[in-house]
């Protein structure tokens, strides 16, 4: 036998041990067994049924409003709106940055007309302008999985709180209206800013898919997060406290932050 290599006569005590343990918990939950054998399966979904796919809605929040993208209304507020003084938000970006307003302006054009994803306005009820956008991506209504993506706002939207409800606004949209299982945010795994935001939202990091896409001429390793409907009425608790205008004094900071709320739901 060469060094290193265990040719093994059975099972070890421990993994015997193991599975028990596994099968005595599976058991005690009951229906997780294909019929007949003693492989395991995940939680029975009687009442499953394929979800609706995702449609333009408009969505009032109490900081902003979410609306069907549209060029007319929303070109020329969101051309504006990005308008390049720092490459570097383009940089984790399908898209951009523009040369000039007409590349934007059809960039903008193409995403309103797009029919495989259901892009937003995101209207910052201050100045009840389009200060953002973003999009739900890769529809599985059969599995009941989303993507939120393609977000950008406007450098006057960023950390604000109109940013985060709007994604308050659209997952609720997702797990109530929707009735989807799992929501998913995904994002360059160089992205430093976005991995801290979707672990702010309450996503949950799932790992990275190694040489995912190649974009603008680059490998991208993308990283993945999600958020599940079973995690769900613990998350909305902690978005409405923290939406909430008593936990935020005069000057619009913050009181409680929303990391901590979601933490103590949790």
């Amino acid at each position: 036998m060469r060094p290193g290599i265990c040719i093994s006569d059975g099972p070890r005590q421990d993994d015997r041990t193991v599975r028990a343990a596994i099968t005595k918990r599976r058991d005690s939950e009951g229906g997780l067994f294909l019929s007949n054998t003693r492989l395991p399966l995940g939680a029975p979904l009687p009442d499953w049924t394929r979800r609706p796919s995702p449609q333009h809605v408009t969505i009032d929040g109490r900081t902003c409003r979410i609306e069907p993208l549209n060029i007319e209304r929303h070109g020329e507020d969101l051309v504006a709106a990005f308008r390049v003084t720092d490459e570097s938000s383009w940089a984790y970006l399908f898209s951009g940055p523009f040369a000039n307003d007409a590349d934007l302006l059809n960039w903008i054009t193409d995403c309103a007309n797009s029919t495989d994803l259901v892009f937003s306005a995101i209207i910052d009820r201050k100045t009840n302008r389009a200060a953002g956008m973003c999009a739900y991506m890769r529809p599985d209504p059969a599995n009941g999985v989303i993507e939120i993506g393609n977000i950008h706002y406007s450098d006057a939207l960023k950390r604000t709180p109109a940013t985060t409800e709007a994604m308050f606004l659209l997952m609720r949209h997702v797990f109530e209206d929707l009735g989807y299982r799992r929501y998913e945010w995904k994002c360059n795994s160089f992205n430093a800013p976005s991995r801290r935001t979707a672990l702010r939202l309450g996503f949950r990091f799932e790992g990275i898919f190694r040489n995912h896409m190649v974009v603008k001429g680059h490998n991208r390793d993308t990283a993945w997060f999600s958020m599940l409907n079973s995690e769900w009425p613990a998350l909305r608790g902690a978005y409405e406290k923290w939406l909430a205008p008593e936990n935020f004094n005069q000057a619009g900071e913050q009181r409680v932050s929303l990391s901590d709320l979601i933490a103590a739901a949790r």
